[in-house]
């Protein structure tokens, strides 16, 4: 007997696309230990998943401009699911996130947390807000295969997923890919502190302010551009943004 096909439901696929930000997509295989994890809590085989990811990633111009292809069958709700996320990064991840969260309960991988009436709301603002962070960083992380843009250090412990517009400066953006960059610690702090930009082109542009330290981490890399990511692109109008109001010229 022929065995029936299960459709994929709007949750599951929420859920998968959370793990496409999060992994490269070169590591895409249903023998990759995530995509495995993601199986067991969907009851899915890996390579249902890894076949949704590649879904996925025929959908992200940024990979076709590099002729990257993805599948070809994408079903309607891929496609819906993908525009809904890249439309509205703030909902759907949390979304993605809290459902997340659920299918581990159910699954058993973790134990749902007992919360006092009276400090619930801060406990779960407080699990929101960290697991949003992780979501930021893990997504951009893997968009630069966990390498700093500017200098190639490839320490996990030194690296930092940097928001190009600051995480209080705009609400709707703060979760977006696109407005990341990946940096070592302390170009991320001068990047912050405004004394480093980028241009339209990716290049490095140092303020005057840090030209007068003399400082040769600095200046030994001005005007070379960045190691652009495998997906999720800067987003040219955020580094503009930086340039406008952050940037101390």
């Amino acid at each position: 007997m022929k065995k029936i096909r299960r459709k994929w439901t709007r949750e599951e696929l929420i859920i998968t696309f959370n793990l496409y930000c999060k992994i490269e997509f070169s590591k895409i295989n249903y023998r990759h230990p995530s995509i495995i994890f993601l199986s067991q809590l969907l009851e899915r085989t890996p390579s249902a998943i890894a076949w949704k990811l590649v879904n996925f990633a025929s959908l992200d111009s940024e990979l076709t401009k590099r002729g990257i292809k993805g599948a070809v069958n994408c079903s309607k709700l891929d496609r819906e699911i993908f525009y809904e996320f890249t439309a509205n990064w703030e909902t759907l991840i949390e979304e993605s996130e809290n459902l997340l969260q659920k299918f581990k309960i159910n699954a058993g991988v973790i134990k749902k947390e007992t919360i006092k009436l009276k400090e619930g709301k801060d406990i779960l603002r407080l699990v929101k807000t960290r697991n949003n962070q992780t979501f930021f960083r893990e997504s951009v992380l893997s968009s630069y295969s966990s390498t700093c843009c500017l200098t190639g250090i490839n320490i996990p412990q030194l690296l930092i997923a940097s928001h190009i517009i600051p995480w209080s400066e705009d609400k709707k953006n703060r979760l977006n890919p696109h407005n990341g960059l990946c940096l070592n610690s302390l170009h991320d702090k001068a990047f912050d502190k405004g004394l480093i930009s980028f241009d339209e082109n990716y290049r490095l542009i140092i303020s005057s302010e840090l030209k007068k330290q003399q400082s040769k981490y600095f200046l030994d890399l001005e005007g070379k551009q960045i190691t652009l990511p495998k997906k999720f692109l800067p987003n040219l109008n955020f580094l503009k943004y930086h340039n406008e109001r952050i940037f101390k010229r």
